[in-house]
């Protein structure tokens, strides 16, 4: 097998980030925009020791899973992958990636209960951060290809609400208008870099304009601009971050116009958001996700519960309703202050935050020699680290709550809570990010005695 090579081939597996899968000549082959079930003639991009790249040459017998993709940037965008197949096939593959990883990963047979559908498979997310450049002169609003930082210009998103389509490109617009630069990555020229809008469930949003410098030329004009195109608006915010890198929104934030927090419900509370804070954005599903993870705690209102990651303390405070007492840990302090906020707010007295890393705060925790029975955990992609882990068995839970969003670092951690007696009883998938390969994952946890 080498590159250019065409072979007939049948898909009949899915990769983690959504790729058909065949075999050819022994080989596992990863085609991209390939769907299970799919006939086709492959052409090969790149072989490797163990695996190889090809994309498709020809459809010869489509999967029956094959539908029409409903966005003219699908296959350049690197939002959506899997806008070509039917919704019953992605969760079918969202369930298997979850099993597969648990017992490849993990070596944890434990049964994977049934996945919950999202609600809504358009308009979901409450949040979008849109990326910019300058094509050919012209101000450009889109998202980045697969694996690149190239921006594909997309003026509008069916995962996004209309509403925040229409803000960005109202600054685009006025960019335009004003002969105001996007930032090019590449020279660190420009002053737009990103475009970042939070909408709540109560129609009320938030738009922040992310710099390279600290001003944007006729900035009167365009707060008066979206504050009139965009009536939904209750912050008008500017980012400064000159820093290089892909993280967003980093640096000063300073309010132009409105407020510098966002409010919404969410589990029958109100939650005050800050810019820098992390709130799901799959509204209507985290509530089913929390519910879930409630649910997996055994609450009877005498636990007291130790919560790491807790953000603004969303898990926190749906639990504190049902506990003796919950402890949130957040690294963030806007997070943590807006935890605190949040707590006051929902008249909840039974909630205590702290400002640490996960393993910093579980230590806080050992040190004060107070017991706890239920350890919930909701961290980022990468998983606990090892410290976390190691402090989260020295403070010995009867159960842990395990919320994650990649299935591959939920089983090597959740190998090595087995490791140390713990068994898992129930894993629960849940579809936060329809039309993406993402999925989220509830998982209960308990300390053989």
């Amino acid at each position: 097998m080498k590159k250019n090579d065409i072979y007939q081939a049948k898909i009949d597996a899915w990769s983690s980030e959504g790729d058909g899968i065949c075999r050819i000549e022994g080989m596992a082959v990863f085609v991209r925009g390939a769907v299970r079930g799919d006939l086709c003639d492959v052409r090969i991009l790149k072989v490797l020791k163990s695996h190889a790249y090809a994309k498709i040459e020809r459809i010869i017998e489509p999967s029956p899973h094959r539908i029409e993709s409903d966005c003219r940037v699908f296959g350049k965008c690197g939002g959506c992958e899997l806008r070509h197949v039917s919704y019953d096939e992605e969760l079918r593959m969202k369930h298997e990636r979850v099993a597969d990883a648990l017992k490849r990963i993990g070596g944890i047979d434990t049964a994977v209960e049934s996945i919950l559908p999202s609600p809504a498979l358009e308009g979901y997310r409450n949040k979008v951060i849109y990326q910019t450049a300058d094509i050919n002169g012209v101000p450009v609003i889109g998202f980045y290809r697969r694996g690149s930082h190239d921006v594909v210009a997309a003026d509008c998103c069916t995962l996004q609400s209309p509403d925040a389509d229409r803000a960005a490109k109202a600054v685009q617009r006025f960019a335009r208008e004003n002969g105001v630069r996007m930032y090019d990555e590449v020279s660190g020229k420009g002053t737009i870099r990103y475009i970042f809008y939070r909408s709540s469930s109560n129609g009320t949003a938030q738009i922040c304009i992310v710099t390279a410098e600290k001003k944007i030329r006729n900035q009167e004009a365009l707060v008066g601009t979206l504050k009139k195109e965009c009536p939904e608006l209750t912050g008008i915010l500017l980012c400064h971050n000159p820093e290089k890198g892909n993280v967003a929104l980093t640096g000063e934030i300073e309010v132009l116009w409105g407020e510098l927090y966002l409010t919404d419900t969410l589990c029958g509370l109100t939650f005050r958001i800050s810019p820098l804070s992390f709130f799901q954005i799959n509204r209507d599903q985290t509530e089913n996700l929390y519910r879930i993870a409630t649910e997996f705690a055994g609450l009877s209102g005498t636990e007291t519960v130790f919560d790491l990651y807790c953000g603004i303390g969303t898990i926190s405070l749906c639990m504190a309703r049902l506990a003796n007492k919950v402890i949130g840990a957040e690294i963030v302090p806007e997070a943590v202050e807006d935890a605190k906020v949040n707590a006051k707010i929902n008249g909840i007295s039974n909630a205590e935050f702290i400002c640490a890393d996960a393993a910093a705060a579980a230590g806080q925790i050992k040190t004060r020699d107070e017991p706890i029975d239920v350890v919930t955990v909701d961290p980022p992609r990468k998983g606990l680290s090892p410290a976390a882990v190691d402090a989260i068995l020295q403070i010995a839970p009867k159960r842990i709550v395990y919320v994650s969003c990649d299935p591959a670092t939920l089983a090597r951690d959740l190998k090595l809570f087995a490791e140390d007696g713990y068994t898992v009883h129930r894993v629960k998938p849940v579809d936060m990010f329809p039309r993406t390969p993402h999925v989220e994952c509830v998982v209960l946890m308990s300390r053989n005695m």
